[in-house]
């Protein structure tokens, strides 16, 4: 017989946050600490993180040198909040970005500080783009993800993200990504079709905007080719180019951005998740300087002057942009994690899987959303934090720090490996 002894009383989670909660649905403990490359709970229990903060901790949990520089930035009474103010801290960013990033790549870039989150800077790079060019319309791409804010929800694919604006999102136009018709048709036909005939009801679209892989759309990477083609196009249609590197710039892919494999210059780039370094809150808005036509507050945010992250972007920087060692430990753990992948594909005894990515962001598709999320359940259950992705849920999504250990990359993909062979055996999951 059940007691009221035996029910576990609801926690504050469930009484006082709002039902719009996730991830601790799909991670049902208390996490109390972290480092490096593991999240540990509140009872000790240690999981590998290959979610990395949905990308916002490329350099792992508590970096050591991000740490000692933001403490002492603290301890001496550094401005932590200074909006849009002059600060040391946010001097000594925008040197060593300049520095460190753009002058080595010939990038002719603005630096913005929209607002601290990735939805922030793509609204300030649509409102920029609209602005410059006197259009309305935008073109993003089936499955592209931009942001939860009005602007960047009507330049995203996901029909459930879509539904929760409430209201008509309007000025945008979604075209097929790379791929999408599994190559029947020329890339970007029905596009320039559609740019070229004045009865296709396509007005002059202000810009393009897309990512170079699709993180939330199911790991679709975009062929260098493609981008090129996708570049040379809006040059001769005259739009500008907007490449959202929110996730998959700060060295995911391999280089710092990930647009450069392929040799393209945006006209506009949105950077945000990793670029503190520490999982603090900052975004940036990046544009060519001609495109700089903002009048002074025109665009602004309370929190754009978030000098910690400031302190801790830089230190990333000094550390690991300075020369290319972990580009190259990226681009070579690219390889390993894609060859596990490979042989886990042509072993799996119950149904074809399908492995795809670029530097350490890697996605495994199954046939069904339900058996994606089995594997991320069981793994979970192993001690490996994993998340789906895809419009099924049908990919499950690997995103572990850059800065991870061999040894705890092979982990990760052994315990991936042994919650497959795990669901492989089950006909319900």
């Amino acid at each position: 017989m059940t007691t009221l002894t035996d029910i576990a009383a609801p926690s504050v989670f469930e009484t006082v946050e709002s039902e719009v909660r996730s991830y601790c649905r799909a991670w049902p403990v208390v996490f109390e600490r972290a480092q490096g490359s593991r999240l540990y709970d509140e009872h000790g229990r240690p999981f590998l993180d290959f979610f990395a903060g949905a990308g916002s901790l490329n350099y792992g949990h508590n970096n050591p040198v991000l740490k000692r520089a933001l403490l002492d930035y603290l301890a001496a009474d550094g401005v932590t909040h200074s909006l849009d103010m002059a600060t040391t801290a946010k001097r000594a960013f925008l040197e060593t970005f300049r520095t460190t990033v753009l002058e080595p790549r010939a990038l002719p870039y603005k630096v913005m500080f929209p607002g601290p989150t990735g939805t922030n800077a793509v609204e300030a790079a649509l409102k920029l783009a609209r602005k410059v060019t006197g259009r309305e319309g935008v073109v993003s791409f089936t499955n592209a993800f931009h942001g939860m804010s009005l602007g960047s929800l009507a330049v995203t694919g996901n029909a459930a993200k879509r539904a929760g604006a409430g209201v008509p999102l309007h000025h945008a136009t979604q075209m097929p990504f790379d791929r999408y018709l599994g190559g029947r048709m020329p890339d970007f036909l029905w596009f320039e079709r559609l740019l070229a005939d004045p009865g296709s009801g396509l007005d002059h679209p202000a810009a393009v905007i897309v990512e170079t892989v699709q993180g939330e759309g199911g790991i679709n990477v975009a062929r260098a080719e493609w981008l090129r083609k996708l570049a040379d196009l809006c040059r001769r249609r005259d739009m500008l180019l907007i490449v959202d590197d929110i996730q998959m710039g700060c060295g995911r892919t391999g280089e710092f951005f990930s647009f450069e494999e392929a040799g393209i210059t945006p006209d506009i780039v949105t950077l945000s998740k990793s670029i503190s370094g520490y999982g603090l809150p900052m975004a940036l808005c990046l544009f060519r300087d001609e495109l700089d036509l903002w009048q002074p507050g025109e665009h602004n945010g309370t929190f754009r002057g978030n000098n910690p992250a400031f302190v801790t972007a830089t230190a990333a920087l000094d550390a690991y942009w300075g020369d290319t060692a972990l580009r190259d430990r990226t681009l070579g753990r690219a390889a390993r994690v894609e060859h596990a992948l490979l042989d886990l594909c042509g072993n799996d005894a119950r149904t074809a899987l399908s492995a795809r990515g670029r530097g350490l962001v890697w996605g495994l598709e199954f046939a069904d959303g339900a058996r994606a999320e089995a594997v991320c359940r069981r793994a979970f259950e192993l001690g490996l934090l994993l998340e789906t992705s895809g419009p099924h849920g049908e990919v499950v999504k690997l995103l572990p720090p850059l800065t991870a250990t061999d040894d705890e990359l092979d982990e990760g993909l052994g315990i991936l490996a042994r919650s497959v062979r795990h669901t492989a055996d089950r006909r319900t999951v």
